[in-house]
């Protein structure tokens, strides 16, 4: 006959507690943070933090507040300053890699100026309206949704997704793509080496376009202010420009291998050899367009 299977038997209590707290360790191992410090409502704000995230929110209250969680091992949140300019770090320890990643969550006052730095951090900035917005991160992705009357933001290997209406933009990434939508009548600036650059100014005039890449793709889609000039260079990644058919300028094209195409425009090719250019003027010709490839396509489109 066959022996019944012995139950098991019921853990002690002290055992039972150890297995609660351990399962508990998790939950505490990030510090909350809640501070608030007094800010003008057109100060300066600087934030600094080397992994994680940073995640920066407009209001109308002439303060920061400052959430989030410290990650385990962290050191400490500094904040120092006084009502025109706060820096708020994250001190982590000299050997970082022990130490998680800290989640910043940062209220500021919507006309603030803000710069924020990071190395592997996420940002995240919503409706700040300054003077002046920077941005670096080296491996994170920068998210940026706003009006700053200037803006300067950048990343390694991250990617930019930017809704701006500013008058000018600063961008730069090495492998990470670029996107640029938003009203910008000033100057745009936009330089990668395999990324893509994709802008688009809802139509509004520019007085200046520079784009530079080595094997990315480059779009614009939008005007060119009177007397503005376009420069876009790639080397072997293909470009298409879409202005509008009331362009008036001067165009000029060039490539040594791709293939160029532009309305109305006369495609010449040397008789031995590779290479095309064309020069052709629209309108009264009052600004200035360049374009120049070395094995990538280019096109011209009015509509």
């Amino acid at each position: 006959m066959r022996k019944p299977t012995p139950l098991p038997l019921p853990l002690p209590p002290l055992a039972l507690a150890l297995l609660a707290a351990l399962a508990l360790v998790p939950a505490f191992a990030a510090t909350p943070i809640d501070e608030r410090r007094e800010l003008d409502a057109r100060g300066r704000i600087e934030v600094s933090n080397l992994k994680g995230r940073v995640q920066i929110r407009a209001w109308d209250r002439p303060e920061v507040r400052i959430s989030g969680s410290l990650g385990e091992g962290v050191e400490r949140l500094q904040v120092e300053g006084d009502r025109r300019s706060l820096e708020v770090k994250v001190r982590y320890p000299h050997n970082s890699n022990r130490a998680e990643p800290t989640t910043l969550v940062i209220d500021v006052p919507q006309l603030a100026e803000v710069e924020v730095d990071g190395v592997s951090t996420d940002i995240d900035v919503q409706g700040v309206a300054g003077r002046t917005l920077v941005i670096g991160s080296v491996s994170g992705g920068v998210v940026a949704v706003g009006a700053p009357r200037k803006a300067d933001i950048s990343s390694v290997s991250g990617d930019l997704r930017l809704n701006l209406n500013s008058q000018d933009v600063d961008m730069e990434s090495v492998s990470g793509a670029i996107a640029l939508r938003g009203r910008i009548g000033g100057e745009i600036k936009a330089e990668t080496v395999s990324g893509d650059i994709r802008i688009d100014t809802r139509g509004e005039p520019a007085r200046r376009l520079d784009t530079s890449s080595v094997s990315g793709n480059a779009s614009y889609a939008g005007g060119l202010a009177a007397g503005g000039r376009i420069n876009v260079e790639s080397v072997s990644g293909n470009i298409h420009l879409s202005l509008p058919r009331s362009l008036s300028a001067r165009v000029r094209g060039e490539s040594f291998s791709g293939r160029l195409s532009a309305p109305q425009a006369r495609i010449d090719r040397p008789r031995y050899g590779p290479g095309a250019s064309f020069e052709h003027t629209y309108g009264e010709g009052a600004g200035e367009v360049r374009i120049e490839t070395f094995s990538g396509n280019a096109e011209l489109a009015l509509e």
